[in-house]
């Protein structure tokens, strides 16, 4: 037997076994967890992975190269690099903006960056380990994200940057935004992490931005495991890119490729001897953040499945939002931002001032009956341990952010919830509240 047909038999009992073996067991309500977040993979995928496993090539290789097209393809940009993670992808995006290649547009120590004050904190991280401000800005309810007055507001003489992610998948008014920075000659970065395949205005989120950043964890739209990407229209912040991710290095071959710019042993760069090897010459202070081809697999068999969860996820939010209608009195129910389509990544809700109950006590009743539930992240990130003694300023107040600290939570819309689940879920909420449907 040769070695092709010997792989495509175990190829095709390795689809078979993953297929029989990922199927779910039937939902047995107060038993069966309802979890915020989760991955669903198949028998595709497990092909995928194991055919890069056969491969033997363990950095990215083939998987990745294809992965990385599908991924620009698929938001409509000119070059998509992944990452071992979506936090990797933006400690790129904000560390490209400093390189010595934009010239007088490198951000400089120092230099603010302004943020919404209620999210993720590695959306705000890349921001401090860069030696930059952050500049904090509060969000709006329901749509959980700072409006362009907030961002404008919040400009001084050393703003140089905006980074924000869209609200578990609610996009912000980037095109908006997009219009102040180029006013004030800034940066925009778009955190599309949670916000895989949103839309605003008919385009898709992280093409407003001068990069955007996508993450891959299971719990996200589409999973590599562990993984992200970062991406770009623009050629020169695309090559500062490549090169943090790359150990920092000046070349810019494949992994496992030699002497693509055709002059390897001809460069004179910094104070080293002409002809020093160019695939050893370092123009930035990077990092090793790639991917393995076996990730990549995974994920252009998840990227084939795209569309069909962001509908599930459309749907489940419908669903969710149409059973918790009668609960407007106790909860604030979120909504779209105007002209976009989300792909939703969780059911955010915040409970009214006036409910006679507290977060915790809800959140203790729903865990004891297996449904899963998530904060909006770090809430007021302001407010947090690690941002004690740390620099940074405030524009205005920060009271939505507060409330989101203490009144708001998220349960689950992802594609392993089926209908029961989220009634359930509905039922148990309204229960909770003292609400009937």
């Amino acid at each position: 037997m040769s070695t092709d047909e010997l792989r495509r038999q175990i190829l095709e009992l390795v689809e078979r076994h993953a297929s029989e073996a990922q199927s779910a067991p039937a939902f047995r309500p107060g038993i069966g967890a309802i979890p915020a977040a989760g991955k669903v993979i198949g028998g595709s995928e497990i092909r995928h992975l194991v055919d890069a496993a056969l491969d033997g090539w363990l950095t990215t290789g083939r998987f990745n190269d294809e992965f990385e097209r599908l991924i620009a393809q698929r938001i409509g940009v000119q070059q998509a690099l992944s990452t071992n993670s979506g936090s990797s992808a933006n400690l790129l995006a904000l560390s490209a903006l400093t390189s010595p290649l934009l010239g007088e547009r490198a951000l400089q120590p120092g230099d603010e960056v302004i943020t919404a004050a209620a999210g993720f904190p590695t959306t705000i991280n890349p921001i401090l380990q860069n030696g930059l401000a952050p500049v904090f800005v509060d969000s709006e309810l329901p749509g959980y994200n700072p409006t362009p007055q907030a961002i404008a507001a919040a400009i001084g003489p050393r703003t140089r940057a905006i980074i924000l992610a869209h609200a578990l998948g609610n996009p912000f008014e980037a095109a908006a935004l997009r219009e102040i920075a180029d006013r004030h000659g800034m940066w925009l970065i778009e955190d599309c992490c949670d916000a895989f395949g949103s839309l605003l205005h008919g385009r898709s989120v992280g093409t407003f931005g001068h990069i955007g950043t996508l993450s891959f964890y299971p719990a996200h739209h589409i999973t590599t495991g562990e993984g992200g990407a970062v991406f770009t229209d623009l050629p020169l912040l695309a090559r500062a890119l490549a090169s943090f991710r790359d150990w920092g290095r000046d070349c810019y071959c494949a992994p496992g490729k030699d002497d693509t710019c055709g002059k390897r042993f001809d460069w004179q760069l910094g104070d080293l001897p002409r002809g020093y090897d160019h695939k050893y010459t370092y123009a930035h202070a990077g990092y090793n953040l790639k991917m393995t081809d076996m990730q990549a697999a995974l994920g252009v068999a998840q990227l084939a499945r795209l569309d069909e969860f962001i509908a599930v996820r459309q749907r489940n939010f419908a669903h969710l939002k149409a059973r918790l209608k009668t609960c407007e009195e106790f909860l604030i129910l979120p909504e779209a931002t105007p002209g976009s389509d989300p792909s939703w990544f969780g059911f955010l809700l915040t409970l009214r001032e006036n409910v006679p109950c507290d977060r915790v006590d809800l959140l203790r009743y729903l865990d004891q009956h297996r449904i899963g539930t998530r904060l909006l992240f770090a809430g007021n990130v302001t407010r947090q341990p690690y941002m004690q003694g740390r620099r940074f300023r405030i524009s205005g107040d920060l009271a939505t952010a507060n409330a989101i600290t203490e009144r708001s939570f998220w349960i689950g819309v992802h594609p392993g919830l089926s209908t029961e689940m989220l009634d359930y879920a509905a039922d148990k909420i309204g229960a909770f509240l003292g609400v009937g449907f």
